[in-house]
Order: C-alpha cells, then sequence, then structure tokens
C-alpha cells in the first residue's frame, strides 16, 4: 500500500515507476501481472491516477520497447452522479442516474490496449489499474460526499477493495503469472476518507506492507516523520521511505532519526515542465525503483517464511498456558499476524497461502474490550504515558495516570462503599491482597490483631480460613488457589501443596433449558416445601428481582448457612467463569452476605471477570443488590490491552491496616505497581466502556448494557437436543452441550471436531471443560468481546461430532 506523507508528493509517480520496473524486466518464460488499485479517486475523470500509471505505462513500454509484450487496462467500477456524467456523457438520462440509494452509480468502464514486444506476439505481461470509487469535485472525500452524495461507508469500501484481491489473483489466465499488486491511498496517511475515518485507521483491518512516499521539500522532514509515527502506532509495517530529490538533503535527516530501521530511497527531482512526458525521468530513476522493488520483494518473502516457520517453532519454544502439547499438531497451531477490534488477522495454508480475517470468540481469554476505535486510542495514549513518565516506583508518590484510575474506579465499580484502591498486576494477585486485607479486618473485628500486638506479631500463627464456593476459581498462583475448592487445577499434579483452607458450599445455580430459565439445587437445600413456581422462571429479570428475598425459598432452614466460626466470605460475583460459566443464584448469594454481616465476616467479591460491563453493568454488585467490604478487579479495566488490575476496599479495611509500626501496613507489593501505561489504559477504557457516545451498545442512562442476545434464538438453542444448558447475561454467552462418559471431563478431547470446523469457518475459540470436586462438565464457549457484535457478520453452521451416535447438527 502505497501512503504519502502529504498531498502532492508523487504517489501516483512512485506507484507508476514500480510497475515500469516490475513490468519492463519480465519475460515471456516468467510472465508478470501488476495491479494498481485506487480506492478512492477525487476530482474524477479529468485527474484520474490510475488512467494516469494506465497512460504512462502504456507510454514508457513504447518508449523502451521491451522484449515482452504488454496488455494493459484501466477501469472505473462506481462514481457519484456528477462524476458519472462527466464520464459517460451527457446525453445519459437523468432518471436512469439517480436510479441508485447510496447516491454512486456502476459504471463499467473499462479501456485496453496491447503493446507488442519486440521477440514475440504472445502477451507476457499484463497491467490491470481500477478506480473503485470516484467524485468530481477535487477535494477532500468527505467533502465530495457531502457535496456531491455517494454516501460510502467504511464496510462498503473494504469490501469492495477485498474484492479486487481477490479479481487480481484469481482471475483466469494467471497461472505462472507473478503478481504483484499496488493499492494508492489519497492524500497523507491522516487524511479522511469517504466517510470521515482517517485512512491510516480505515485500511488497517488488511495492516498491508506500507511504501510510505515522504516529502523533499522544505518542511517536509517533519511531515514524514508524523506519518511514519502515524503508520506505525497502527501497527503497520513501513518496508521503506522514498522521497523526490529537492535539494535540501531531506533524506539525510530521515535516515539518521530511523537509524537504518528503514531504507530511505531517493529519487532524482520531477521535471516541472508540464510538456515533458517523463520517459527520461522513468528511465533515470530505474535504478532506484528496482531497489525499491527487491526490497519490497524481499521483505513480503522475509514476512512470508516467518509466518511459515511460526507454527513449529512455536511448538519448539513455547510453553503454553493450559495446553498438553502432544494434543496440538502443528497445523493446528493459529498464526496471528495482527488483530483489529474484534477480529485476528491469521494465516493460512490452503490451495493457496492466505491472510484471513478470524473473529475473536474468546475475547483475548475474556479480556478484549477494544473496538478499532479503542484499540488506537489505547496504543496513542499508552505510548504518550510511556513518553511521559516511562516507570514510576509508585510507594509514597501520586502521578496523573495512577490518581485518575483511582478516581474513576472509585467513582465507578466502588461507587457507594469502597473508598481505597490497592493497584496490582493480575486477578490472582489481586485476591491475595484481598484475603490479606479480609484477615486483617476480622482480626481488627473480633480482637485478635490486639492479642497479637501484646506479643510477638512476627512469629504468631493463626489458621484463617474462607468460606466460598464449589466451583469457585480465583487464579493459578498458590495463594489464590488455597482459596478455591478442588479441582484439576488444584490437584497433586498441579499443586502438590494443596491444602483448600476453606469450607466450600455447593450454590444453587440459574440456567435456561428447554426455553426457560431454571433453579438447580444441590442436594443439601432441596426441599419438599418448595413450589415450582420457585424453582422456573420466565425472564432472567425475575431471577434479580428483589421480591424473591421474601419467598419461602429464602426463608427455608436448608437454605441458611451457618457462618458464624467462619472468618472470611470469598465468592465469585453472579458467574463462575473458569468454574464452568455457571450462574449461581443472587438470592443465595445475598442470603450469604446477609449472614455475613450479621456475624462481622470480611466479604471479598472477586469482580476480575464480572467487572466493567461484562454482565450488563459496570459491576456485578449492582445486579445483587449488595455490596462488598472489598472488590478485585482486572481483565477488562484496561480495555484488554496489558495487564493491570485492582483491589478496592472500605475504609474500616484501610483502617485495620494503620498504626505507629510499619509491621502493621500492608506489606505487599509489586516493582511495576500501578504503572503508567495500565492506569492510562484502564482510565480510557472505563470512560470508554460508559460513554453512549463511544461505546453505541450502551444506554443513553450509561447504566445499562443494551440486550446484545435475541432471546428468541437463546431459547431455540436452549431447546436443541445436544445442548444441555445455555447461561446468557451482558456480554457472556456460554453453552453446555450434551456428553457422556469419555466425552465429558477436563481432559475429553470432544470438542476438538467442533473447534477445527469453527477454525474453518472463521470464528476462533477454545473450549473451557472444567471438572470441579468430581463432576465433569463438558466444553462451555466464552462470550463475545465488550463492545462487538454478538456473533460476526457470517453466521456459522456448527456440527457436534460423536462417533457412537448420528452426527447432530447445532445451528446458529
Amino acid at each position: 500500500m502505497v501512503w504519502g506523507s502529504n498531498t502532492g508528493v508523487g504517489k501516483t509517480l512512485v506507484s507508476t515507476g514500480l510497475a515500469s520496473s516490475i513490468l519492463s524486466s519480465s519475460s515471456s518464460s516468467e510472465p508478470t501481472k501488476f495491479n494498481y488499485i485506487k480506492p478512492v479517486q477525487t476530482g474524477f475523470p479529468s485527474d484520474s491516477d490510475s488512467r494516469f500509471v494506465y497512460r504512462k505505462l502504456s507510454e514508457y513500454f513504447l518508449y523502451r520497447k521491451p522484449r515482452v509484450s504488454l496488455l494493459a487496462s484501466n477501469h472505473a467500477l462506481k462514481a457519484s452522479i456528477p462524476a458519472a456524467k462527466e464520464v459517460l456523457g451527457a446525453e445519459i438520462e437523468d432518471e436512469w442516474l439517480e436510479k441508485s440509494d447510496s447516491g454512486l452509480k456502476d459504471l463499467c468502464w473499462y479501456d485496453e490496449r496491447r503493446i507488442q514486444g519486440m521477440d514475440s506476439e504472445v502477451v507476457g505481461s499484463e497491467l490491470v489499474c481500477k478506480t473503485i470509487y470516484g467524485w468530481k469535485e477535487a477535494i477532500s472525500p468527505h467533502l465530495a460526499v457531502e457535496r456531491e452524495g455517494g454516501n460510502l461507508e467504511d464496510s462498503w469500501l473494504l469490501d469492495s477493495l477485498q474484492k479486487c484481491f481477490r479479481v487480481g489473483l484469481v482471475d483466469g489466465g494467471n497461472e505462472g503469472k507473478g503478481v504483484w499488486t499496488i493499492i494508492e491511498t489519497a492524500g497523507g496517511v491522516a487524511s479522511p476518507g469517504p466517510s470521515g475515518s482517517l485512512q491510516c485507521d480505515l485500511y488497517r483491518p488488511f495492516r498491508l506492507p506500507a511504501i510510505l512516499v515522504g516529502d523533499g521539500r522544505l518542511g517536509g522532514i517533519s511531515g514524514t516523520i508524523s506519518a511514519y509515527e502515524s503508520l506505525k502506532l497502527r501497527g503497520y509495517d513501513v518496508v521503506a521511505v522514498i522521497i523526490e530529490d529537492h535539494g535540501l538533503l531531506n533524506e539525510e535527516s530521515l535516515m539518521s532519526y530511523l537509524r537504518n530501521r528503514v531504507p530511505v530511497l531517493l529519487l532524482p527531482s520531477v521535471p516541472q515542465d508540464q510538456s515533458n512526458n517523463l520517459m527520461e525521468w522513468f528511465d533515470e530513476s530505474q535504478n532506484i525503483l528496482f531497489s525499491l522493488k527487491e526490497i519490497m520483494q524481499s521483505s513480503f518473502s522475509e514476512r512470508l517464511r516467518r509466518l511459515q516457520d511460526m507454527p513449529k517453532k512455536a511448538g519448539d519454544i513455547f510453553w503454553w498456558p493450559f495446553t498438553q502439547h502432544g494434543l496440538v499438531p502443528e497445523g493446528n497451531v493459529t498464526v496471528i499476524d495482527s488483530r483489529c477490534g474484534e477480529n485476528f488477522a491469521v494465516h493460512k495454508v490452503r490451495n493457496q497461502e492466505l491472510i484471513t480475517q478470524q473473529f475473536d470468540a474468546c475475547a483475548s481469554w475474556w479480556t478484549q474490550g477494544p473496538d478499532p476505535t479503542l484499540q488506537i486510542e489505547l496504543a496513542r495514549d499508552m505510548g504518550y504515558a510511556a513518553a511521559r513518565f516511562g516507570h514510576v516506583m509508585f510507594p509514597e508518590n501520586v502521578y496523573e495516570p495512577a490518581l485518575q484510575c483511582a478516581e474513576l474506579l472509585l467513582e465507578g465499580v466502588g461507587r457507594g462503599w469502597a473508598s481505597r484502591t490497592f493497584f496490582s498486576d493480575n486477578g490472582s494477585t489481586a485476591i491475595e491482597i484481598a484475603l490479606k486485607m479480609a484477615f486483617r479486618k476480622f482480626s481488627s473485628d473480633h480482637g485478635i490483631l490486639l492479642d497479637f500486638c501484646k506479643g510477638n506479631m512476627v512469629e504468631r500463627f493463626i489458621d484463617f480460613r474462607v468460606l466460598a464456593l464449589n466451583g469457585s476459581y480465583h487464579g493459578d498462583t498458590l495463594g489464590a488457589m488455597e482459596a478455591q475448592a478442588p479441582s484439576s487445577y488444584t490437584g497433586f499434579l498441579q499443586q502438590p501443596w494443596y491444602g483448600g483452607r476453606g469450607v466450600f458450599l455447593d450454590p444453587p445455580t440459574v440456567f435456561i433449558s428447554s426455553r426457560s430459565w431454571n433453579l438447580s439445587l444441590p442436594l443439601v437445600l432441596q426441599s419438599e416445601k418448595l413450589k415450582p413456581e420457585e424453582m422456573t422462571f420466565s425472564s432472567r429479570s425475575e431471577l434479580f428481582c428483589g421480591i424473591r428475598d421474601a419467598s419461602d425459598l429464602a426463608r427455608s432452614p436448608s437454605v441458611q448457612p451457618r457462618v458464624c466460626r467462619r472468618w472470611v466470605y470469598n465468592i465469585d460475583e453472579v458467574i463462575q467463569a473458569a468454574g464452568g460459566m455457571h450462574m449461581v443464584d443472587p438470592l443465595f448469594q445475598r442470603i450469604l452476605v446477609k449472614e455475613c454481616r450479621n456475624h462481622n465476616i470480611p466479604v471479598i467479591f472477586d469482580e476480575v471477570f464480572t467487572g466493567f460491563w461484562r454482565l450488563g453493568v459496570e459491576s456485578a454488585a449492582e445486579l445483587l443488590g449488595c455490596l462488598p467490604d472489598i472488590a478485585c478487579f482486572g481483565k477488562l479495566m484496561t480495555g484488554g490491552i496489558i495487564p493491570l488490575s485492582a483491589t478496592l476496599a472500605t475504609d474500616a479495611v484501610f483502617n485495620a491496616f494503620k498504626g505507629d509500626s510499619k509491621l502493621l501496613a500492608l506489606l505487599h507489593g509489586h516493582s511495576y505497581s500501578a504503572h503508567a501505561m495500565g492506569c492510562t489504559a484502564a482510565a480510557k477504557a472505563i470512560q470508554w466502556f460508559k460513554d453512549p457516545l463511544t461505546n453505541l451498545n450502551i444506554t443513553t442512562e450509561g447504566r445499562l448494557l443494551k440486550e446484545l442476545w435475541d432471546l428468541e434464538l437463546v431459547n431455540q438453542i436452549s431447546a436443541h437436543p445436544v445442548v444441555k444448558r445455555v447461561v446468557t447475561l451482558g456480554t457472556l454467552f456460554a453453552l453446555e452441550l450434551q456428553a457422556q462418559g469419555s466425552d465429558a471431563g477436563y481432559g475429553s478431547l470432544y470438542a476438538n471436531s467442533l473447534l477445527r470446523g469453527l477454525r474453518e469457518d472463521g470464528i476462533y475459540m477454545r473450549p473451557l471443560e472444567v471438572s470441579v470436586n468430581g463432576t465433569h462438565y463438558p466444553p462451555v464457549y466464552p462470550e463475545p468481546n465488550q463492545t462487538g457484535t454478538a456473533f460476526p457478520g457470517s453466521v456459522p453452521h456448527i456440527s457436534v461430532l460423536d462417533q457412537n451416535r448420528q452426527e447432530p447438527e447445532l445451528t446458529f
């Protein structure tokens, strides 16, 4: 893709020169096809870059008389009505021109010429020039749309460009040809496209290698460096910078700045005489343009080689989390070239090698939040933070990113209860900090701390326990594991030190099955006195309704927990994520919190997964209608772009650590506590997610997410015979498949065929197969990302394979 540091810097001359260098060096034994694509053209048709390339290449071939023949063509696909009249002639009827919803007309305009080579009449090389969209007035595309009509959404433009890629590769007669494609942008790197989106953002989903045409004029050094930085900030690879010689030695400054990271090439000065046909200039430029061609080809080959080698190298040197390497053949490794918003760009080898879009249905292990716009915003703000602050050791310091982030946390997820923010690096660590806080709070409230202070505070020991839920999961560090029930994660093979320092209750869970919400009670809570209407619900809102607090179920003695001898209550908020995507009955959680309050037991909410709109509200505490003493947040807090976590606490918890001795302080911290980039990203994401102007999925009041899941479709899926249960809440959609015997459990490979099919259909997924307390749950699939659509645009057909049964089909 050819970019310009500004308008009028010679992008089209570079494109034409590249085409001449590539096509004139072609041979009849190795013919070449060169595609030149101009997606957006204003000043059309009088000023048409594709026509310039077409004409100048034709002239140059006649001038140079190369050995091979050339078939050259120029195409114009669509144009605004004023531009269409210019192309098709004034005699075209207005009624025909006006028959267009978008204000763009199909031109299907085409021009072709054959230039015979010296050695053969056989056409060896081919030049195809295309203008996809044109407007008459020579102004910025977004203004041309405003004045002439022809509204063009970004997705339409990208789709049209992608079709041109495909046509350029699979056209008949391309066999045995080397195919080059150059896409030339309009104006500068940050010039607006037809919709107003900056071009560097508009074309980002393709992330094509970039040739930057710099500015050799006065002031051009600054403009070229700014353009380069804008492209790099958005993840483009700049293969080379090429500028016209204006005698100001701009190239030397650029080479010094780029420090040989990127080649800088210097073209001869372009003749100013308008009558000059530039043939001598093209001749004089051939060596430079040939060097540019070699640089492009070398860069492409190196990129391709790296992509081809990555699966094997990954298998040789990576140690992936949660992965049995022997079960991952090389062909199953997903090679990710980049991501843009919801989608990965992945390298695939089918009939040919390609980079294609793949929807990230894993949401980057449940952290993906940004749409493409927020992704760029976060990258820019994080770069600013790194440039301004670098790294700051946090104790006894204050700086803007950390202060702003803490303020937003306390005004948002901590609103109405929290007064302090303790920063750490990830959710597991946030939980361990919360446990330390809770143990101290309990010790202070129950006189234990006073007894310890009278003796040796360092050598004394007391056995604290947590009250938690079976199926809970709070991370993989050793301390966090002690606060969760036995599971595949805590067994001897994973954690030989595990003791399970808690009392773990079997919670009631709720789910959709056969089109209705159902309450599933563990044996210890079951009672013949319970009414059927208390076990089945017509809607999710009934589940969370406070009226249930006065129901017979809430007053049942079997539901009232005995917690008076337990000291800390640590719960997953509403949804047990890694524990199997189970929704815990909110009534049960409210009763537990109430009982803990009655016995002065600190309550910890683990919101590392559920916080920041995951469940449709900023904090899951809003769904429960009760508040914690301590809560932990991570994952989506930074928009999912960089690790950071926070443990929020009340004044009462904080005051339990105050005293005259440093030994009374919370002796916990990290070298990168409250690091600038993480706090900056968090501040941006927290504000972005709750603003209806930036997050289109949120209500205008900014308090709730709109319903992301089609309720009728959810009910249909829940009634399918291969589906055991469905859970939907906020951004979360999880389904559990029917499975038995060897098909069930954490070691099951039951989902492999399903995952392979999904990935071939453009959807990246991993299963969440869990085994908790000996109870095996088959695959449960994670949620869509925070700000994106529930499913990608192309709806997949999913087949669940089982050798022992007739193949059922599950269609979304």
